[in-house]
């Protein structure tokens, strides 16, 4: 149940409130106050054991990295939630800070590199930011820019934006921090690229990763 609950508020553009609803209707009476408590108390145990069971697969992140920030308000004050995605769309990595220069960037990208493997193309936007930093971690010249060839972070925007918009913004930076780094997981637990897949193929690929998700931890 308290699986469910998560995967619901997480995975999907629902309030606290539709979670009790939907939870409501399969049986199950819980107030929205519980899946909030939830959320917060198992959503990252969830995250880090994805994270754990997923490092090995990490090693098809080794060809390009596209890396890109997103502007997000808290409280009414402009902050950048900077991600990186591989070449698959899987989010690798996900930081949120108050300004975007280049101390913000170099803070990101060491964050980033610590995965247990490095990649052998980065694409970035325009913001001399990166430049500048990847630079200073002598990787300047893994850098890549151009029209359209960051499409993929840009495109990997879009979940969060809509998982933004149910939650009603962000208060602090903690708690958005702690969200995209469950929403990350979590999306890429069930992120199946389904455009690219027969439909056999893709109901196999999403049973199992329904079955992963029921075998993760709730204690």
């Amino acid at each position: 149940m308290i699986r469910l609950a998560v995967m619901f508020y997480v995975r999907f553009p629902l309030s606290l409130r539709n979670v009790e609803d939907l939870l409501n209707e399969r049986g199950i009476d819980v107030s929205h106050e519980a899946v909030r408590y939830w959320w917060h108390r198992f959503g990252p145990m969830f995250a880090s054991e994805i994270r754990k069971r997923r490092i090995e697969s990490m090693k098809s992140s080794r060809w390009r990295w596209h890396l890109d920030e997103m502007f997000v308000k808290i409280n009414g004050e402009q902050h950048y939630l900077w991600r990186a995605v591989d070449h698959e769309g899987e989010i690798l990595e996900s930081f949120v800070t108050k300004a975007r220069d280049k101390k913000a960037a170099l803070r990101f990208l060491k964050k980033a590199m610590r995965k247990p493997v490095s990649p052998d193309l980065i694409v970035t936007d325009g913001l001399a930011s990166y430049g500048a930093a990847l630079k200073e971690m002598g990787a300047a010249d893994r850098q890549e820019t151009g029209r359209w060839l960051n499409n993929r972070a840009e495109n990997s925007h879009l979940p969060f934006r809509r998982r933004e918009r149910a939650m009603l913004r962000f208060r602090r930076m903690r708690s958005l921090q702690k969200f995209a780094s469950v929403h990350a997981s979590v999306y890429n637990q069930f992120n199946q690229e389904r455009s690219l897949s027969t439909r056999p193929n893709f109901k196999l690929n999403r049973a199992a990763a329904l079955a992963e998700w029921r075998g993760l931890c709730a204690t």
